[in-house]
């Protein structure tokens, strides 16, 4: 499994992630949300940050069902979705993920022909990765 290289303005995301908490980070001083993380608000110009937490939830705002040829270490994985998630308290922030029917669920598991644009899902957490699931009613 490939696993992500953390920078300094992303760092916190993925510290957070391996404790199966998902936040966004958000300025400081007028409290907007932004993604990806950067040291400077692009709407009011602060360098004040914090990392807020949010539900999880949101719907599939776009995806793709990805097939060989990949990258080596994704092709015995295919076909697998990738999906990007409109997050409900934040409807400009859309992470990117994969769909699964349950945590822990090998990237590939989840039906492309059961993909839909609106979908409700919710983030959940696997050896440290956020990953999606069908938000059941």
């Amino acid at each position: 499994m490939l696993r992500p290289v953390p920078d300094t303005d992303g760092g916190p995301f993925w510290e957070y992630a391996a404790q199966g908490e998902l936040r966004v980070q958000a300025c400081a001083a007028c409290g907007e949300f932004r993604f990806p993380p950067r040291p400077c608000c692009p709407h009011c110009q602060s360098f004040a940050s914090e990392w807020r937490p949010v539900s999880g939830r949101g719907r599939i705002w776009s995806y793709v069902v990805a097939h060989p040829p990949l990258l080596p270490d994704y092709a015995a994985q295919a076909p697998y979705n990738v999906i990007v998630v409109e997050l409900d308290e934040a409807p400009r922030i859309r992470l990117v993920g994969n769909l699964v029917p349950r945590a822990g669920a090998p990237l590939g598991a989840f039906p492309p022909e059961n993909l839909r644009i609106g979908a409700r899902v919710r983030a959940v957490f696997h050896d440290g990765l956020p990953q999606w699931v069908p938000e059941r009613s």
